[in-house]
């Protein structure tokens, strides 16, 4: 199984290389990036460039390992028993199976993608410790010990809100997806609209990786805003001249929400093209 990009995903040549070591390793990839940088759409496209089933576990502020495992739910059973339910008999009837536990049964072998793990309190990598590393975890309610029967290709995105444990860190191969320059960011482009004109493409272009070298700005504009913003302009039939200025400090781009995603932004940026104006 090699991975060498897709024609919907432009990975670089270093993207490509931890996600192939990561399999030959047999080890969870840890990815790192600016938010829209393609973290969670790299496991989607390589889960389909390798014709694997994809497993998802989007982890949120409340997420607790144990429910990537399995969870027990007692309620349930409990309301049944009141019932007279027979099947309360069985404790198996109110396992409810995890994102993990479903990816490790499968019958052939799948990508798993635990996304924004650093969203969930601190102890929650180490909690994980064992299972990721084993690929096996034990039911206490059944007395069932379940094992990977294939061992899935682990994709772990973060944003770096937290600092993750180092001894979860030492299982994982560490790969930081850094911002496209420009080259690569046209190769992101054409992917995504094809018939895009080049001076409007070139005028965009200069014109996003100005807002982003802004001081000061609180969020910069990442390439999923620059492909919203891209597709905007060409459904509002903007002119690459509307971009163009022979100082673009004095210009505010057109349909800017786009890129400035909070109202200190968008007031800084428009200070500054106030004061580029009074300089002049």
């Amino acid at each position: 199984m090699r991975f060498n990009g897709s024609e919907t995903y432009v990975a670089t040549d270093d993207l490509n290389l931890a996600v192939n070591a990561s399999i030959t390793l047999t080890r969870p990839l840890l990815i790192k990036g600016e938010p829209g940088t393609g973290k969670t759409k790299l496991a989607e496209e390589v889960a389909r460039a390798l014709g694997m089933p994809l497993y998802e576990w989007h982890i949120k502020s409340t997420t607790k390992a144990q429910q990537g495992l399995y969870e027990y739910d007692a309620v349930s059973r409990l309301r049944d028993s009141q019932l007279g339910d027979p099947k309360v008999q069985d404790i198996s009837n109110y396992i409810v199976r995890g994102t993990l536990w479903q990816a490790f049964t499968a019958d052939q072998p799948v990508v798993l993608l635990i996304d924004e793990i650093d969203k969930a309190d601190i102890e929650f990598p180490n909690d994980l410790l064992r299972e990721l590393d084993r690929m096996e975890f034990y039911v206490y309610e059944t007395k069932e010990l379940v094992r990977a029967r294939h061992r899935p290709v682990v994709f772990i995105t973060s944003n770096n809100e937290k600092e993750l444990p180092d001894a979860f860190l030492r299982r994982c191969f560490f790969h930081y997806i850094r911002f496209p320059d420009k080259e690569t960011m046209e190769k992101i482009v054409a992917v995504h609209f094809p018939d895009i004109k080049k001076t409007l493409l070139r005028e965009a272009l200069e014109a996003f990786f100005e807002v982003r070298e802004v001081p000061g700005l609180k969020k910069k504009p990442s390439t999923s805003e620059l492909l919203d913003w891209l597709k905007l302009l060409l459904a509002e039939d903007i002119s690459p001249e509307a971009l163009r200025s022979s100082d673009r400090r004095t210009i505010i781009p057109p349909l800017h929400g786009a890129l400035l995603k909070n109202e200190q932004d968008v007031h800084l940026f428009e200070r500054l093209v106030f004061m580029s104006r009074q300089a002049r």
